[in-house]
């Protein structure tokens, strides 16, 4: 009897786990997505949306260790975060987006509308022959040090002129803020 009640503890710790994880990165994309989509329109009427949002959460890759040895305010959580480096990563962000935008955010969703795949955003691209079109794409959160947050968003064009950064992000009394970009770069 003891067994069943150790066992059902353990498993209810990990399902709380879980859907805490999937709880903060939801909390994480919408920082982003408020963020990045603030200066964009309100798609309507067929109106063109130049930034898309990327369906799959990129798997984070060597480049976080570039990361890693740069900046010293991650530096001291180097074996937290290279535990958290997985090439083969497929998830998506469709449990996150439900968690942000059912019945709620409505303003930030008619901005955002729907993710799109690769190549889907290279159709969308394609019809309309214009080079204004970009893909926002957000890497799975890496967590450390108890309240920090490390994740990569890149912005893709069809053309050159591509954008990309690392952001540190620090939660404050159950609140996350972006407190910088790291590695920045663009073609």
């Amino acid at each position: 009897m003891k067994w069943n009640y150790k066992f059902m503890f353990v498993f209810f710790l990990g399902l709380m786990s879980v859907w805490g994880q999937d709880h903060q990165d939801a909390l994480i994309l919408k920082i982003l997505l408020s963020k990045h989509y603030e200066n964009e329109k309100v798609i309507v009427k067929n109106r063109l949306q130049f930034l898309s949002f990327y369906c799959s959460k990129a798997p984070n890759n060597e480049e976080t260790y570039e990361v890693i040895n740069k900046n010293p305010a991650v530096k001291p959580f180097a074996e937290e975060l290279k535990k958290q480096i997985n090439t083969q990563l497929v998830e998506d962000w469709s449990n996150e987006f439900h968690e942000i935008f059912d019945n709620q955010n409505q303003y930030l969703k008619s901005k955002v509308n729907n993710c799109l795949s690769l190549d889907e955003f290279h159709k969308v691209s394609k019809r309309y022959n214009d080079n204004n079109q970009r893909l926002m794409i957000v890497s799975k959160p890496m967590y450390f040090g108890k309240k920090y947050c490390l994740v990569k968003v890149v912005f893709y064009r069809n053309i050159e002129h591509n954008y990309g950064c690392f952001y540190l992000l620090e939660e404050k009394n159950h609140q996350w803020t972006i407190i910088d970009a790291l590695n920045e770069w663009s073609t």
